[in-house]
């Protein structure tokens, strides 16, 4: 599988057979080639944004990552889902990023599930330029999802005295909630919210584990704004998730969490990291929750009445979409959001679920983790939590183990504590 990501005058008159074709930043008007972000340079130097080549060479990468990930089908893999990608990208100052091609291509290898082969070449798009550089007036840039844990993430940082800024990649179905958080959270003038508009010019592959690169892209163009930035400090940038969701640990044998993000997973994080130290784009990756639950969040939240009046509007579904952007109620991220709400002792303010009773929910048809997540609880509680993880911690050193063990393990016992409330164990 070849893709090959170029400014539109670089992409050829005679296009290759088995490759996809994007164009950056432009639409060649081919109806054959693909295209990322149209119009973006000129639309974010109108709103004063000049950054340097390395963090705009950073997003033409990850931007291009998704763009391969919607556009190559797992269906054509060996194994039915992993692919051998194979990535050309022109970048503006290609020469820094050549010897981070191993540690990109590990990294992408954890996020996605495939193995990647990163080509860079010269002639890519220069970044945006103004005259009038935009300042923001924040001391820190924040993901805001619309997401639970972002919400909290909010929350706190407002409550510490810190200033955010905010920043969202737009989905459909979030993107009022996130304006709506980001007012409620004093950042509605400091929140940024993007969207990468890839278009692919044939059926795309439906897992898009790729995207999240682009989140984290977005959030590191963001912090360029930042005073802080800008006179030479390094920004930090913080990662609001829940440590249980974050190690994304498989509950059976099977690939349970194939759709599943690992955004935030320790890995990958600690991957782009060493790769954003070695460039210098001078951001430092905060995750302030990585040992903690979600239902420790919601516990822990300094202002239950903004918690209390915002909860409802969030989303948690891993398939939002599918159900016409109403939880489905039985996905693990609803499972882990309902239990959370329950370990909190806050009555679950979630509008609707389109399977509320979990005891029922199981013999419906469609995608259903209760069967999955309970089968997960009676090993973990008959055969301890070792047994559950096996080597899914093999990433941490060993004065870490214990910690992140340990909140699986709570993750666990609030799923069971839901699973019993509704008479599934």
């Amino acid at each position: 599988m070849r893709v090959m990501c170029l400014p539109a005058e670089l992409i050829p008159e005679q296009l290759v057979d088995d490759t996809d074709y994007f164009s950056l930043y432009a639409n060649t008007g081919r109806q054959n080639v693909g295209r990322i972000s149209s119009g973006w340079v000129s639309s974010l130097a109108r709103s004063g944004f000049a950054p340097p080549s390395a963090v705009w060479d950073f997003v033409t990468i990850s931007l291009a990552v998704a763009a391969a990930d919607i556009a190559c089908s797992r269906q054509g893999s060996a194994d039915g889902w992993t692919r051998m990608i194979e990535l050309e990208v022109a970048l503006h100052e290609p020469e820094r990023w050549i010897a981070q091609k191993p540690s990109l291509e590990r990294t992408f290898r954890f996020l996605t599930g495939d193995f990647w082969t990163l080509n860079f070449r010269d002639g890519g798009v220069a970044p945006p330029s103004t005259t009038a550089p935009r300042q923001t007036d924040a001391d820190c840039v924040a993901l805001l999802s619309g997401g639970l844990d972002s919400l909290v993430g909010g929350i706190e940082l407002a409550a510490t005295g810190r200033t955010p800024l905010f920043v969202s990649q737009m989905a459909k179905g979030d993107s009022d909630t996130q304006r709506l958080f980001a007012r409620h959270l004093g950042g509605g003038e400091r929140h940024f919210q993007w969207n990468h508009r890839i278009t692919v010019p044939h059926v795309t592959e439906r897992s898009t584990r790729g995207r999240s690169i682009v989140f984290l892209a977005f959030a590191i163009l963001a912090s360029t704004t930042l005073p802080g930035w800008q006179t030479g400090g390094t920004t930090a940038l913080v990662i609001p998730e829940n440590g249980f969701i974050s190690l994304n640990i498989a509950l059976n044998a099977g690939r349970f969490g194939s759709y599943s993000t690992k955004t935030t997973h320790p890995t990958f994080l600690e991957g782009i990291q060493r790769v954003v130290d070695e460039v210098g784009l001078r951001v430092r990756l905060v995750r302030p929750y990585q040992l903690v639950t979600k239902g420790e969040l919601l516990v822990n939240c300094s202002n239950g009445l903004l918690l209390h009046e915002l909860a409802g509007h969030s989303t948690s579904c891993g398939r939002f979409g599918y159900y016409n952007y109403t939880h489905c109620g039985r996905c693990v991220p609803c499972l882990v959001r309902r239990a959370s709400f329950l370990r909190a002792g806050i009555t679950d303010p979630t509008s609707r679920y389109i399977f509320p009773d979990l005891a029922t929910a199981g013999r419906e048809r469609g995608p259903n983790d209760v069967g999955s997540v309970a089968t997960a609880y009676v090993n973990y509680s008959e055969k301890g939590v070792d047994r559950l993880i096996g080597g899914a911690l093999s990433f941490a050193p060993p004065g870490e183990r214990d910690s992140y063990s340990a909140v699986f393990a709570r993750g666990m016992d609030e799923l069971g504590e839901l699973l019993r409330v509704h008479n599934v164990l």
